[in-house]
């Protein structure tokens, strides 16, 4: 899907221009296009931003082909930039996944191109078509607001790890199972991802704020700064995120081996119950010798009762011992 805005100060806002009218736009300089490519083949978009746009064929290629890290690559007359937003799915493996989303800035226009829906794209979009507020100061205001509604999407992504890492942390002392440490890992797969993708991208909104360019005018750089501020912030976030999921994998291996110790424990108990009653059982019972006096009186019956008294008395006796030693 190929959709289009153009909005100027005397006609407002126009949508869904054809392709064959982006030519003269970009050449009038009066108002400022943006374009989004929005999961079209890339045989489909290379024509239109090789010919009509004349972006350089490698940042083509990096946009239509290659997967990136945020960056941000100035090519004198346009910038390209690479943003990644963040999806979260508590049901999926990897519950965290990232879209590409790359932009193309121009001093009159602004591109976007991304593969799947990404609902920073879709509330900007729909702001610009409610509010020609957001057209005003020019295509790189435009691009702070998209930047900002892009990261504002990592602040929900991180308030749902830190839930899902509560839950979890109960999980553990009611019921540790397989499955729980398999989520556990997951969760800290999907903090790692995350702080790849918030490291090169607080470093392109640095350069975005800091540096000089030539689509940039000087008094939007502040907004860029704010938006730096809140990754810095969620980086902080991420890095105490993975601290507790570290701990949760220690609690869930404490209660492990807790539970492990316990169970020995009461296997050992129960062995040394049955270790006098099976030595006193072994030694009468062997018949190595043979019997020089009569036997009858150790198979009567007063035998019986005190052989049957001391089975029973010396677990008891065991008992008592080990609980005064506060082994149980």
């Amino acid at each position: 899907m190929i959709r289009s805005l153009f909005y100027t100060a005397e006609t407002g806002i126009q949508t869904d221009l054809k392709v064959a009218e982006f030519p003269h736009i970009l050449k009038s300089k009066k108002g400022f296009l943006w374009v989004d490519f929005e999961g079209t083949p890339p045989e489909t978009d290379e024509p239109i931003l090789h010919e009509i746009f004349g972006f350089h064929p490698l940042a083509i290629d990096d946009a239509l082909q290659e997967s990136h890290v945020p960056k941000l690559d100035d090519w004198i007359g346009y910038l390209y930039i690479v943003l990644h937003a963040v999806v979260f799915d508590q049901n999926a493996e990897d519950c965290v996944d990232t879209r590409e989303l790359d932009i193309f800035l121009g001093d009159n226009y602004i591109v976007t191109h991304h593969d799947y829906s990404i609902s920073g794209i879709e509330r900007v979009w729909g702001n610009c078509m409610k509010d020609d507020r957001f057209w005003r100061n020019g295509p790189d205001y435009l691009l702070y607001r998209i930047t900002d509604e892009v990261v504002a999407s990592y602040m929900h992504v991180v308030e749902a790890l830190d839930n899902e890492i509560d839950l979890a942390e109960d999980l553990v002392f009611q019921k540790p199972t397989e499955e729980m440490l398999g989520k556990i890992f997951s969760l800290k797969r999907a903090v790692l991802h995350l702080r790849r993708v918030i490291g090169p991208q607080r470093e392109v909104l640095n350069k975005l704020a800091r540096d000089d360019y030539k689509v940039i005018d000087k008094p939007v750089k502040v907004y860029f700064r704010d938006v730096y501020d809140h990754l810095v912030r969620l980086h902080d976030l991420t890095e105490n995120i993975r601290d507790l999921v570290s701990g949760t994998l220690d609690t869930y291996l404490s209660v492990i081996n807790n539970r492990m110790n316990d169970i020995m424990k009461t296997l050992t108990v129960i062995t040394t119950f049955f270790m006098p009653i099976s030595f006193i059982t072994g030694f009468f019972g062997m018949n190595f010798f043979q019997p020089v006096t009569d036997l009858h009186h150790w198979t009567a019956m007063p035998a019986f009762v005190i052989t049957l008294l001391i089975f029973i008395l010396t677990p008891i006796g065991m008992i008592l011992w080990i609980r005064r030693k506060g082994w149980i």
